[in-house]
């Protein structure tokens, strides 16, 4: 059974009008129904009060709604919030929602663990359990909007569980929903693809014509460093990735996580620095958290300043950012979502969870 929410808004319409029409509806109907599916949700079509009891009926059993089921929520003491989504097939995955002032940043998952095994992120000790449809990606803001208080993000990165580019084709179809006036209606200059740099994606995202941002989990300049963290590297180095990335008529953010000895010493400063200029990126360094490589050690808050002063004092705009969620294990390269049995809704399952964004 094809679902409605695993289709960009336009061939949505498009299959509703159809199903109409042979029902011998009128055509208005469609102008009624779309919006129901992401601008004003409702949890199942009995909900849409606005059509008439039959019609709801028919729309349940030949296109039922899709739906994660919320199985965890902790709170931050710094006003994040981590939400852990039971999926249909019983695999598990995390989004984290980010209030800064007037923004409300959702980090959403495209994949049920990861494949890539990064040194510094807990998602890739679990290894990859399946690729997320569509409608599971962008199901994640969906189900905030059906909230009792709705909730609706100003800015969706994908920077929580997986590899987004290994996934391109459901990611492709999310970014339109979320993008999409029809649709989530997020402006797509605040909706950001973070990738280790899979060439293939990359051209395809550089292909879009919506002004996405990119960020680049970059970690060291260095070639023989960057493998040591993130040993994709070896697949796509960095030369090719940096390659790609200059077709982007968008500026791109490289983000390093700092590491004590292994990627925040003077030579990876100079690389950093030569390789951000050439890329023309901005860099945001962040602080190494528990849930990766036991072995790791997060850099001095010291080094991590100079380390931010030297990329300025040699041209390159840098960030250093704080951590969000370090309380609930919602921080950078902490998620980790259960596997095992269901808990109860709103029990936090005993295993530690993480975040990477």
């Amino acid at each position: 059974m094809t679902q409605l929410l695993d289709l960009p808004p336009a061939e949505a319409a498009r299959a509703l009008g159809e199903w109409l029409a042979a029902r011998g509806e009128p055509r208005y109907r469609v102008g009624q129904l779309v919006p129901r599916l992401w601008r004003r949700p409702v949890r199942s079509w009995r909900d849409a009060t606005d059509l008439p009891a039959a019609l709801r009926e028919a729309l349940d059993a030949e296109w039922p709604l899709a739906r994660l089921a919320l199985e965890a929520r902790e709170d931050s003491r710094d006003g994040t919030t981590k939400y852990l989504w039971r999926l249909p097939d019983g695999e598990a995955v995390e989004s984290v929602l980010i209030p800064e002032g007037s923004r409300l940043t959702l980090c959403i998952s495209s994949q049920a663990g990861c494949a890539l095994r990064c040194a510094f992120c807990a998602t890739g000790a679990m290894g990859l359990a399946r690729d997320l449809e569509a409608w599971e990606i962008a199901g994640q803001v969906r189900e905030l909007l059906l909230e009792p208080e709705p909730l609706k993000p100003t800015n969706v990165v994908f920077m929580g569980m997986g590899e987004p580019l290994l996934n391109w084709p459901a990611v492709a179809v999310a970014l339109t929903i979320l993008n999409d006036p029809d649709a989530l209606g997020v402006g797509a200059r605040h909706i950001t693809v973070s990738t280790v740099g899979i060439v293939p994606g990359l051209v395809e995202l550089a292909g879009r014509p919506e002004q996405f941002r990119l960020a680049l989990s970059l970690h060291a300049a260095i070639p023989e460093v960057r493998s040591r963290i993130v040993p994709v590297e070896k697949r796509y180095g960095i030369e090719e990735v940096t390659a790609a990335i200059r077709s982007f008529k968008r500026r791109a953010t490289f983000e390093c996580v700092l590491i004590a000895g292994v990627n925040d010493r003077d030579e990876d400063l100079l690389a950093l620095a030569k390789l951000a200029r050439r890329a023309g990126a901005m860099v945001n360094l962040l602080p190494l958290h528990p849930g990766g490589s036991a072995e790791l050690r997060p850099s001095p808050p010291s080094r991590m300043r100079a380390f931010a002063a030297g990329l300025r004092e040699k041209g390159v705009e840098a960030v250093l950012r704080r951590s969000r969620g370090l309380d609930i294990a919602a921080a950078c390269g902490q998620l980790r979502a259960s596997r095992g049995s269901r808990g109860a809704r709103g029990e936090v399952p005993p295993e530690p969870h993480g975040h990477v964004y």
